[in-house]
């Protein structure tokens, strides 16, 4: 068993006694959005995940989800924000309703994995909670679903918001879609004691948010049960947001609310 996998999961889906069980061996899945919009959709997480697939609004036949008419975004000021900008900008309880936002549980140490494929290290990051290039400043958020209190699918996502410099946000996406590509067939990850499988990649809906936006799913298992971790990355400007949530209930790929992704990109200066 993975035991780093075992506490990042956790750390990231907010239940240690569920995450506790993850082991790896994994199918991996994104899309992208080469633009934004208002609205879209990534997976629903949960501390026992949300199973619940495709509960907002429904991508078109391309595969990306329509923008809402009134949901256009201002033009971003494209600055590199400090931490404490970054901080600001995060989604806080109130903002959705029914969502409680709070710090990431378990603190913001990231993943320690490496990817045997360098072609690989980009879908290796985005699963430590780094991506890269590296972020000039890094705020990590816990985004849940109150109204769901107690039900094992209660929907829990994990916020993670990057500030970038000299085009690195963009560098970011570019990066994750080529490694997508790249890495279609699967690919392998070392940390100090421990090797994660992680079997194929394809791609998801993007969800129609910020400047550009990618989907990606990973699916590892659970005592021989398959979860899906799914992470949809969006880029405003020099910030970017990645939107990871899993599903420890089946097999089916879990939803973020696209709520979640509109109102947090729109915070972003």
């Amino acid at each position: 068993m993975n035991a780093e996998i075992r506490t990042r999961a956790a750390r990231r889906v907010a239940t240690a006694a569920v995450a506790a069980a993850l082991t790896v061996g994994t199918a991996t899945a994104c899309e992208d959005d080469p633009r934004g919009g208002g609205d879209g959709k990534a997976s629903g997480a949960s501390a026992a995940p949300s199973a619940t697939a495709g509960k907002d609004t429904a991508p078109t036949p391309s595969g990306t989800a329509t923008p809402e008419p009134d949901a256009a975004e201002p033009p971003s000021s494209g600055r590199t924000l400090t931490e404490a900008e970054l901080a600001k900008a995060a989604l806080a309880t109130g903002e959705v309703p029914g969502y409680e936002v709070t710090p990431l549980q378990g603190g913001d140490e990231p993943g320690t994995e490496k990817a045997d494929e360098p072609a690989c290290a980009p879908l290796a990051a985005v699963i430590n909670g780094i991506p890269e290039p590296a972020a000039a400043a890094t705020v990590y958020r816990t985004a849940v679903d109150s109204r769901e209190e107690g039900e094992e699918t209660q929907t829990v996502v994990t916020l993670i918001l990057t500030a970038h410099r000299n085009g690195d946000a963009q560098r970011v996406l570019a990066s994750l879609r080529t490694a997508v590509d790249a890495c279609a067939g699967g690919f392998t990850t070392r940390a100090a004691d421990s090797v994660s499988t992680y079997s194929d990649v394809r791609t998801l809906p993007a969800p129609r948010a910020g400047d550009e936006s990618v989907a990606c799913q990973v699916t590892g298992a659970v005592t021989g049960a398959k979860v899906p971790l799914v992470f949809h990355v969006v880029r405003r400007g020099a910030s970017v947001v990645t939107f990871y949530t899993a599903n420890f209930v089946d097999a089916r790929t879990p939803e973020v609310p696209s709520e979640l992704i509109r109102v947090q990109t729109a915070k972003l200066p």
